[in-house]
């Protein structure tokens, strides 16, 4: 009865997360569809120099979140009221500091970012459009995924899948009008994905207005010591959601000087599709957190491994799916994309995709790992497996890989990275469960 009471909350708390995940990895899906359609190949390369900007704000507004999430889901099982209105308050601090550091540099450095991810005098305007507005919407990001995590740890996972899977659809939506009817270009692109998380708040709101909420924003002094709980707890998100942002900005790098704007935009489809496979696994992640933190709580270690093999069963079972759809499904995926029916950015894209997403299972595998560590208040592992997948060994094997062999070894980088790091992750969590970390 135990066991299937574990799978039950599991299996609950797993599919709303990745639905709602998946709704909101297609913020920047839905604007690359209608970008290719809309504005062609240099729209496609301006919105792939501009999106790690985004990976950095939506993965700030993650680390609070889930951060914050952890240590009000332990408080939580200790039945300590006021300590989560203290966690909740001190919360919004630190998404308040972000958010205005962001818009700061929406509205005076957005030019310099710009030249900084490589734009060319080609796509430079449409580049600094798309990454200035938004930069200026970080607050509605930050603060929408803040609400989301706290949310779905007071026990409405429901809701935080509805309101995600809403914003992502009215994305959607506007993205059409506002790029077709309307042609509003590239600024309606990235409007329409600056209000979706306003609509994914609204969503949210009777969580609060019908005061079914455990949590309050309260008159409290900043607390350096649980802000720095939530910063550690929180940073293997920030720096699982940077990583995609690193690499970008890496990749973007190399493959101008390989294949030019042509071999960005081509990278641009992997990359975003890439984004909605990370999707299937942050949200088996976000779903196992509450449940582990909870277990962790009440010292039911053999609970919290419960809920790990039934993620990592999920995880496997979805690479073998996804990996299969994408090697015979790769010219047909590109296609979608190729609206001006480019012969180069079609080959390069479909041999990068089947080379690419090799990395399928390992990175399940390193995301899953890394929320469990923080989960069970093991910042140290986590941090390490974030860290090596983010920049420590991305960085240096792209650009050996790439000298070596080209556009191949670019594609190779991220799957061996993410397989060597699998690795060193699995170790860890044979060495936490020996207490010998």
């Amino acid at each position: 009865m135990g066991k299937n009471k574990c799978f039950r909350d599991y299996a609950k708390y797993a599919s709303l997360n990745v639905l709602g995940m998946i709704g909101l990895s297609c913020y920047i899906l839905a604007d690359t569809f209608f970008v290719s359609k809309g504005l062609g190949a240099d729209g496609l390369t301006a919105l792939n120099l501009a999106i790690p900007v985004y990976s950095f704000i939506h993965g700030s507004g993650l680390m609070i979140g889930m951060g914050g999430g952890i240590r009000f889901s332990m408080q939580k099982s200790q039945g300590e009221r006021r300590a989560l209105d203290v966690i909740f308050t001190n919360a919004l601090y630190l998404a308040g500091a972000l958010a205005g550091i962001f818009v700061l540099a929406g509205l005076f450095f957005s030019g310099f970012l710009t030249r900084l991810m490589g734009a060319d005098e080609q796509v430079y305007s449409m580049t600094k459009t798309y990454m200035q507005v938004i930069l200026l919407f970080a607050p509605a990001f930050i603060l929408n995924n803040v609400l989301l995590c706290f949310v779905r740890n007071d026990g409405a996972p429901q809701l935080s899948m509805a309101a995600m899977i809403g914003g992502s659809l009215s994305n959607v939506v506007l993205d059409y009008i506002f790029i077709f009817p309307w042609g509003m270009g590239i600024f309606g692109a990235v409007f329409a994905t600056g209000l979706a998380p306003i609509i994914s708040m609204c969503i949210l709101s009777p969580h609060f207005i019908k005061k079914r909420n455990h949590f309050h924003f309260i008159k409290c002094k900043c607390r350096l010591k649980l802000l720095k709980e939530i910063l550690l707890s929180g940073v293997p998100s920030l720096v699982t959601e940077m990583s995609s942002g690193i690499v970008m900005i890496v990749f973007n790098s190399i493959i101008l000087s390989l294949q030019g704007n042509i071999g960005v935009a081509a990278y641009g489809v992997i990359a975003n599709l890439s984004l909605v496979v990370a999707a299937f696994y942050t949200g088996i992640a976000q779903g196992l957190q509450p449940l582990v933190s909870v277990s962790y709580g009440e010292g039911n270690q053999l609970k919290a491994r419960i809920y790990l093999r039934y993620g990592l069963i999920t995880m496997g079972i979805l690479s073998a799916v996804i990996y299969g759809l994408v090697a015979f499904g790769a010219q047909g995926l590109a296609d979608i994309f190729n609206s001006e029916h480019n012969a180069l950015l079609q080959d390069i894209s479909v041999k990068g995709m089947r080379l690419y997403f090799t990395a399928c299972p390992f990175m399940g595998l390193n995301v899953i790992l890394a929320a469990y560590f923080t989960s069970t208040d093991k910042a140290l592992p986590a941090n390490i497996v974030s860290l090596l997948r983010g920049f420590i060994l991305i960085i240096p094997m792209a650009y050996l890989l790439s000298g070596l062999g080209g556009m191949t070894g670019v594609w190779c980088a991220f799957p061996l990275t993410e397989a060597l790091v699998g690795a060193v992750g699995a170790m860890l969590d044979v060495l936490m469960r020996k207490r010998k970390i």
